[in-house]
């Protein structure tokens, strides 16, 4: 807030710094916003100003066998991925978080590893090692390699989330009789479902926007929503991809806004804690 004590100096900096972050923010937003009104473009071709309104690409997109092929195989691929990121994050995670080891910093930094790695060389590994088993056009191969790629965002959010865990809880569900496994599952997951939930979120939007991978591991039948859009571009450039894209988008936009509900409900749910 703009104190009325400010200097003169202050002022030119308290506004220059709000113009500069209002400008950065801009430069990441703009492009993305840029390719939403060519997909209601009546024309053929990407490029402004447009031509008219239309939802004719949206049409094309949902009438064409390779796009739905395409969407289908990204609802096969995604949440499956998620799903086995889900489960070895969160054991992982835990396992971390409670256990103290010799080498655990060597153990963490190699499970969050993907996140630094770049994805090409993911990708090459992959070719390489699922190739020789005659794995490289499969499903399998693919929803493996996504899965690691999404078990260091369920790492790091579920491990943010045991930070403030109040372990009494398990030990007192522990004294009444609960099994471990009991006490997991009525005492534990109920508290660190947020940082699960957000976890699997952001490895469910790292599968579903993920190309390079699937460049190597997938052959046309296994191609994705994101891969159809990378050939399609170099293909045949058609607002289509624009239609794509605008999808994409929006089903990332509900994605925002739940991992920041999650994100509330999981401090309302730490400050509930008793000490």
């Amino acid at each position: 807030m703009l104190s009325p004590y400010m200097s003169p100096v202050e002022r030119v900096w308290f506004y220059s710094l709000r113009i500069l972050c209002g400008l950065i923010l801009l430069f990441l937003v703009l492009p993305v916003l840029v390719i939403v009104p060519l997909s209601f473009n009546s024309g053929s071709f990407l490029v402004y100003p447009l031509q008219g309104f239309s939802l004719h690409w949206y049409q094309d997109f949902f009438s064409s066998a390779e796009w739905m092929r395409a969407l289908k195989n990204s609802i096969i691929v995604a949440p499956a991925a998620t799903l086995l990121a889900m489960v070895f994050g969160t054991l992982a995670s835990i396992g971390l978080t409670r256990g103290d080891f010799p080498g655990k910093s060597l153990v963490m930094a190699l499970v969050i590893s993907p996140m630094v790695v770049p994805v090409v060389i993911i990708g090459v590994a992959s070719y390489l090692f699922f190739a020789p088993l005659g794995m490289g056009n499969s499903f399998i191969s693919l929803i493996l390699v996504h899965a690691v790629l999404g078990v260091p965002f369920v790492i790091i959010t579920v491990s943010a989330t045991l930070q403030g865990f109040n372990y009494n809880l398990v030990r007192a569900a522990a004294s009444l009789g609960a099994s471990p496994l009991l006490a997991f599952r009525r005492v534990t997951l109920p508290l660190i479902a947020p940082g699960v939930i957000s976890g699997a979120l952001f490895a469910f939007a790292t599968s579903f926007d993920e190309v390079v991978v699937t460049l190597f591991l997938a052959g046309p039948e296994q191609a994705t929503l994101p891969r159809q859009m990378f050939s399609g571009i170099r293909e045949n450039l058609s607002p289509t991809i624009a239609a794509a894209a605008t999808l994409l988008i929006g089903f990332s936009v509900v994605l925002l806004l739940t991992l920041e509900w999650l994100r509330g409900r999981s401090e309302k749910l730490r400050t509930q804690q008793p000490g």
